[in-house]
């Protein structure tokens, strides 16, 4: 790990080069945001009674139960488990989110109120995301489709179609280039927004569980359930370099989750061996990192200090140092580690949990500084604001939450 890299990244209007779209001129950004707000009649699952929805440190009753409640607000239109949420890259009171119902939402955390529903899936929605100007925002179902909006009006541009099931979706770092992971092995690239197909990726012989574009925008990293990570070429859809469980330095069971570095150097696997690993761009495993009992469920690097996380269904959250690769502190849940993430640029950084609890920790001491309770059941998914004082959570309980940090 060499904080010093330079970091290279594509320049805007590069983007189509290097995911080869000759359709740059179509690629018709739009402003973000919406001033269509419509009135949402969710009600609070916590609390059918309290039309307040969850200023400061309350307790909710629901029969005989107690529920500590410290969110600042709530959406609860969903009325099945919710997966996915994500943040408006630039207007982050905008919050798209969806779930088991087969819906997928965009609404306001400052007021709780539903900008828009997107269009029903005829499966659950398994993943949302804004692009990375903000124009655009995706949604990816179980039913193989992935629907694509323009963020302003929400009027819908595309709808896309050519995988399984959908695990993940996620936007090039610089234009309207999509990328989709499936169930079959495969995943598929298009481009927005005229949802003009552009290539698809076969390799993993198994679901592509996590991936992403590099930081660049250059590159792709993909991880699968049968072990093995792979980069490609979003170019040609050939593969640059792979990481296979015959190799006696890498996983031997399915990856979860997957990091890049900041500088797209070394990226971070996590897998169902129980074990995360740490590997260079160029093929060499730096090292294992072993420590949880059971399989590591989220995994990240920290931009301001050598250090990784990792996070495990046995509800350890542990702290490496990268240089050493030795393990700093080891931090605790008290169910499951679902997904963490790293404050933009510091040594902080925010967990979840089937706990059903948003805790934040300071990598430097090890110190848990803020403990967020009000779900009722297991924490899926959250998106942390640029500036690390807002979370909005998904939750098996059907409900998203708003916490200031």
């Amino acid at each position: 790990y060499n904080e010093d890299v330079e970091e290279t990244y594509v320049e805007e209007d590069e983007v189509a080069d290097v995911v080869n779209d000759d359709d740059d001129d179509d690629n018709g950004m739009r402003g973000a945001g919406s001033d269509d707000n419509n009135d949402d009649d969710g009600d609070h699952m916590m609390d059918d009674d309290d039309d307040d929805q969850g200023e400061g440190s309350e307790s909710h009753r629901e029969g005989e139960i107690m529920v500590e409640d410290d969110s600042v607000q709530g959406f609860f239109a969903h009325k099945e488990p919710v997966f996915s949420i994500d943040m408006h890259p630039k207007e982050q009171t905008l919050v798209a989110s969806g779930g088991g119902d087969d819906c997928a939402y965009v609404w306001q955390t400052d007021s709780g109120e539903t900008v828009g529903q997107l269009d029903k899936h005829d499966d659950s929605v398994s993943a949302v995301q804004f692009s990375s100007d903000g124009s655009l925002v995706a949604s990816g179902g179980m039913d193989g489709k992935v629907n694509v909006y323009y963020t302003e009006g929400l009027s819908k541009c595309a709808v896309l179609e050519g995988p399984d099931e959908i695990q993940w979706i996620n936007w090039h770092p610089k234009g309207n280039v999509l990328l989709a992971g499936a169930n079959d092995a495969s995943m598929w690239m298009w481009s927005l927004p005229n949802g003009d197909f552009m290539n698809v990726f076969n390799g993993h012989a198994a679901p592509v569980t996590c991936g992403r574009f590099t930081n660049s925008g250059r590159q792709i990293v993909s991880g699968s359930e049968d072990g093995s990570m792979i980069i490609w070429d979003p170019k040609t859809a050939s593969i640059v370099r792979q990481y296979l469980p015959s190799d006696e330095r890498f996983h031997k069971e399915g990856i979860t989750a997957l990091a890049i570095s900041k500088d797209d150097q070394i990226i971070l696997t996590g897998s169902m061996d129980s074990t995360a690993k740490l590997v260079h761009v160029n093929g060499s495993v730096l090292g294992s990192l072993e420590n949880a009992t059971e399989s590591i469920e989220a995994v990240g690097l920290c931009s301001a200090l050598p250090l990784a996380a990792t996070g495990s269904v046995d509800g350890s959250l542990s702290i490496w140092d990268i240089n050493t690769m030795r393990l700093r502190t080891t931090l605790q849940h008290d169910d499951s580690v679902t997904r963490l993430l790293w404050h933009e640029d510091s040594p902080m950084l925010t967990s979840v949990s089937m706990d059903c609890t948003v805790r934040t920790w300071d990598a430097r001491t090890g110190d848990c500084v803020r403990v967020s309770n009000g779900h009722q059941e297991g924490i899926m998914d959250f998106a942390l604001s640029r500036d690390g004082h807002t979370v909005v959570t998904a939750s098996d309980d059907g409900c998203c939450l708003v916490f200031s940090q």
